[in-house]
């Protein structure tokens, strides 16, 4: 099939528009392969927790990192040797993922305002890496002091979107955040807010959020990260021991590096 939207896309970009058209049903817009580019990397930005007032690894505009964070976590190369487009047919958003990667559409979750989108992104083998949602009604849960958790930027990289066209407090980065519980629970996904003040939170928000009346917007593993009680199913988030076995997951993982790619490449279309 001739690729519907994206076309030549060499650069991660997305953009936040106007509401989204929807059709029933979805098509993986298929496209000429893309060359992976074995050298692509995305040079991740401060790695640590943002300082008060926090700025989930948004660089000051001195360019400095923000004072007492350790060096970046550096992603790998991603690995996928070939790139194809997904695109809906009602041509609202598009995004790059590996030849083999399967996107399909789902019913979009309970709540969502009308025309909203759910496409799910999953390996070959059905492993599910991703989720893009739209039309996400705004949240805001109370949270209170005893219950907040601290939490780290393990990544943050800067997303090339149209940041005057959304209503977030940071510009867009893909993000992977790790939050205290038992457990180290991680997550990866696109944002705009910060997680919490303090380096502190209940909910952790893979979302970018949109003008008002528009419905935020999802892309990454779980909408919202928070630390697991010891019977809850924590996927497809992800579990660690340690901050060095989660910096670890990012800086060598090779679906990370894939995943990362694929989410910055996101566009939503006017």
């Amino acid at each position: 099939m001739d690729r519907q939207a994206g076309v030549g896309k060499g650069s991660a970009r997305g953009r936040i528009a106007a509401p989204l058209a929807v059709a029933a049903v979805l098509l993986a817009g298929c496209s000429s392969p893309q060359s992976g580019g074995a050298g692509w990397t995305a040079q991740a930005g401060p790695s640590t927790s943002p300082p008060a007032g926090g700025t989930d690894g948004a660089v000051p505009s001195n360019g400095a990192p923000a004072s007492g964070s350790p060096p970046a976590v550096a992603s790998t190369a991603a690995t996928a040797a070939t790139w194809k487009t997904f695109s809906d047919p009602a041509r609202t958003v598009s995004f790059d993922l590996p030849q083999d990667w399967v996107a399909q559409s789902v019913q979009p979750d309970a709540g969502t305002l009308p025309g909203a989108l759910k496409i799910d992104v999953k390996k070959p083998d059905g492993t599910f890496m991703a989720a893009l949602r739209t039309g996400l009604p705004p949240s805001s849960a109370d949270c209170p002091d005893g219950s907040r958790r601290p939490y780290t930027v393990i990544s943050s990289v800067p997303a090339d979107m149209a940041a005057g066209q959304v209503a977030g407090t940071i510009p867009p980065r893909v993000v992977f955040r790790v939050i205290q519980g038992y457990r180290f629970f991680g997550s990866y996904g696109l944002t705009n807010v910060v997680g919490g003040a303090d380096n502190q939170a209940c909910v952790l928000r893979n979302i970018l959020r949109g003008p008002e009346g528009k419905g935020d917007v999802s892309f990454g593993d779980v909408v919202d990260l928070r630390a697991f009680a010891p019977d809850e199913k924590v996927a497809p988030a992800k579990a660690f021991d340690t901050l060095g076995d989660a910096a670890a997951y990012a800086g060598d993982g090779a679906d990370f590096a894939n995943v990362q790619r694929m989410l910055m490449s996101l566009e939503i279309k006017n």
